[in-house]
Order: C-alpha cells, then structure tokens, then sequence
C-alpha cells in the first residue's frame, strides 16, 4: 500500500467534527431528556390512578406513526444525497419537513382539547409533568422542522450535496433522537 492511499484510507476512517459535534451535543440531550422522563415517571407513579384519562391515545398514536415516518424520510433523504440525487433528497426533506409540522400541529390540536376539558398545567402533579415535557419535546421538534427548511435552502443552493452531505447527516441524528424520545414519552406518558 502506498503513502497516498494510507493517507486516503486514514481519511475517510475520520470522524468528521460536524457530526461529532452532534453526537456530543446530543449525549447532553440524553441527560437533559432522561432528567425530564425520570421527572415524568415520578409524577406519574405519584398521581392518582388513571391520571392520564384526558389523553388521546388514538390520535397520539397516529402522531406518533408520522413521527415514525418523517424519519423515514430522513433516511430517504440522505440515501438520495449520498446517490448524487440532490432534487429527490430535497423532496424527501420538504416531505420530512411537512410531517414534522403535522405532528407540532396535532400536539397544538391536543393541547386546545385538554384545556378545553379542563386538563392544565395547573390541573395536577401528572398534568403539569405531562405539559413540560410535551412541549419541550415539542421545542425541539419544531426547532428541527426549522433548521430543516435551513437545510432545504442549503441544498436548493449545492451547500449541502452529494459532495457535502454531512451537515444533513448530522441534522439527521438530531431528527432520529427527537423520533426515539418521543416513542419513550408516547409509552410513559400515554401508555403506561
């Protein structure tokens, strides 16, 4: 093997500091979310049973299915960058995009009902948990949805492309982690 390819090889090995960047930010996430679902289950375990009767499980499954979805499309995305299809990669995104968004709205939607029956922040131990760490959660997601349009921008302009997919590789992570939490908050939350 010479010099030029054990440089090439040493290379590609690398982990680039972007998405290295992202796995440290979201290893702080970790902490910061598992805090708030430690939080959630005590609240829970000490209200009254049956605390969560307010909730609609149904229409927060479905949610939940076009979270799943949207980091499909994520991965869509990406496989369409790394193909050299920047045009398919940027639909997958503005598809990913407009999930992300549906499920902010269904949360708002939800949000409307429970007040309107009633179940606030101020309602009980299990409701003002409820409402801190949806809404957090909904942060981050609509945080996502937004440098996600940033992404679109970058690819529609050749920043981010076949040549530079990382920074939506790295976006995309962050997109899966919000994915993965959410199932745990959809479970404790709703389910258990």
């Amino acid at each position: 093997m010479n010099q030029v390819t054990a440089v090439t090889m040493q290379e590609e090995s690398r982990l680039d500091t972007r998405k290295l960047g992202m796995w440290l930010f979201l290893a702080s996430e970790v902490m910061f979310f598992g805090g708030l679902i430690a939080a959630a289950l005590n609240m829970k375990w000490h209200s009254p049973a049956g605390a969560n009767h307010a909730l609609n499980i149904p229409v927060t499954a479905v949610n939940t299915f076009v979270l799943i979805v949207s980091s499909t499309a994520v991965v869509m995305a990406l496989s369409a960058l790394q193909d050299g299809k920047p045009k398919t990669a940027r639909n997958w995104m503005i598809l990913t995009a407009l999930l992300g968004t549906t499920f902010l709205g269904i949360q708002v939607n939800e949000y409307i009902k429970l007040i309107g029956k009633g179940f606030t922040p101020a309602s009980g131990l299990f409701a003002g948990g409820f409402f801190a760490v949806t809404s957090f959660h909904g942060f981050h997601v609509f945080v996502g949805v937004i440098t996600l349009i940033w992404m679109i921008v970058r690819t529609t302009r050749g920043s981010v492309s076949p040549d530079n997919y990382v920074p939506f590789e790295a976006w995309g992570l962050y997109w899966h982690f919000v994915d993965v939490v959410w199932i745990v908050l959809f479970t404790i939350l709703y389910l258990l």
